[in-house]
Order: C-alpha cells, then structure tokens, then sequence
C-alpha cells in the first residue's frame, strides 16, 4: 500500500472516532429543563426546584422510597418525585433540591435516580467583620 492509502486510511480512523466520541458525549450529557419539558422529555434530564412545604415528604423504609414534591422558582408549579435510595441527611432542611431521572407517565411522577441537596451554610446570615475593627 502507498503512504496515501495510509492517509486516507488514518483519516477515516480519525473521523470515525471523533464521531463516536461525539455522540458518546452528547447522549452523556444531562441538561437542565422546566417541569413541563421535564414531562415530555424521553432521556434522563435535571430539574430543580425547593422543597414544597404544604406536602409532607414521606420516606418508606421497608422499600428505601422517597415521595415529595419540588415547587418551580419561576412558574409556582409542583412537580412530584419518587427517589429510590437512603434518605439525604438535612432533607427537610434544603434550600434546593436538583433531581436527575425521567418522567414516568404510568405513576404521573418523575422518578429520580439521584438526588443533589443543596442546605444552608452554616455561614449563612453570618456577619463579616473587616480586619482590625
């Protein structure tokens, strides 16, 4: 084979592992949405809402299943989750809570897979005072 042969050889190899390290990443990636595209998206996406207060969580030991709902900070909608896994320490406790799964359609829930729980700092609220007043 002549040195071209190789070179288009080595291209195609290039091109091609680019173009699956592309759509690797791209179906990799986990975009936040609203709660309305949250329900109508088909792949695993993120939503992010506080807790909603005016439904109590509960958390069912005997299957490690959490139920509570997020409210959306700009729309005011409620969204329910179903977490399966321990309960996060703090729970109650979070400011924000970010939920990475589906929408299940035949539970009208969206089913976390995992759970980010943002709580206060402790430094929160805390007064700065400058050096050497």
């Amino acid at each position: 084979m002549s040195r071209r042969h190789w070179t288009v050889i080595g291209i195609a190899l290039l091109v091609g592992f680019a173009g699956f390290s592309f759509a690797a990443f791209r179906t990799s990636l986990t975009p936040y949405v609203s709660f309305a595209e949250a329900r109508d998206a088909h792949r695993v996406v993120q939503i992010a809402g506080a807790l909603e207060k005016s439904t109590a969580p509960r958390y069912d030991e005997a299957t490690s299943t959490l139920h509570f709902a997020l409210k959306d900070p700009q729309a005011g909608a409620s969204l329910a989750i179903r977490y399966n896994g321990l309960r996060p320490a703090n729970f109650e406790d979070a400011i924000s809570i970010v939920a990475i799964g589906h929408w299940d359609a035949s539970t009208r829930e969206f089913e976390a897979r995992k759970l980010l729980v943002k709580c206060p700092s402790k430094y929160q609220g805390a007064e700065v005072k400058s050096y050497g007043s």
